[in-house]
């Protein structure tokens, strides 16, 4: 398991000349990432790894499982949904109805590529789990939430 410390060098980033990565963990730290973390627009996530494969469970609360998407390419991997909501109140002398809208988003970068075929993912009570298999080398894959 990756239970060691690794010590951070500022130009490794740019070594691997890939100009998106990392990019979620700048834009989280920024002014505006608190905000779309705490209004729940970025699931949270945990993460676990085991000889043969990775575990990620992700909060993804008040959504329908066909409205979640996950795509595995290597060892990338992206959790997107969209959410709906109306709700309906009234009363002799007033009527209120309110709608929200809004969309999930999560990517990132595994240390080793996942082996597509065999991925899954399952979703009950607002949990996102996928179950990740580790493989070499890698293709893209859309998985089905069962």
């Amino acid at each position: 398991m990756a239970n060691s410390l690794t010590r951070f060098d500022p130009f490794s980033e740019l070594a691997r000349l890939d100009p998106f990565r990392g990019f979620d963990e700048v834009f989280n730290q920024s002014l505006l990432g608190p905000r779309l973390r705490s209004s729940g627009m970025t699931p949270r996530m945990d993460v676990a790894e085991t000889e043969k494969e990775y575990v990620v469970k992700a909060e993804v609360p008040g959504v329908k499982k066909e409205d979640i998407k996950v795509n595995v390419d290597g060892n990338q991997v992206s959790i997107s949904a969209q959410t709906q909501q109306e709700s309906e109140q009234k009363t002799e002398t007033m009527l209120c109805t309110e709608r929200s809208w809004g969309q999930y988003y999560r990517s990132f970068t595994l240390p080793q590529a996942v082996d597509d075929t065999q991925a899954k993912a399952e979703y009950h009570d607002g949990i996102l789990e996928l179950t990740l298999p580790k493989k070499t080398g890698g293709s893209a894959k859309t998985l089905a939430i069962h």
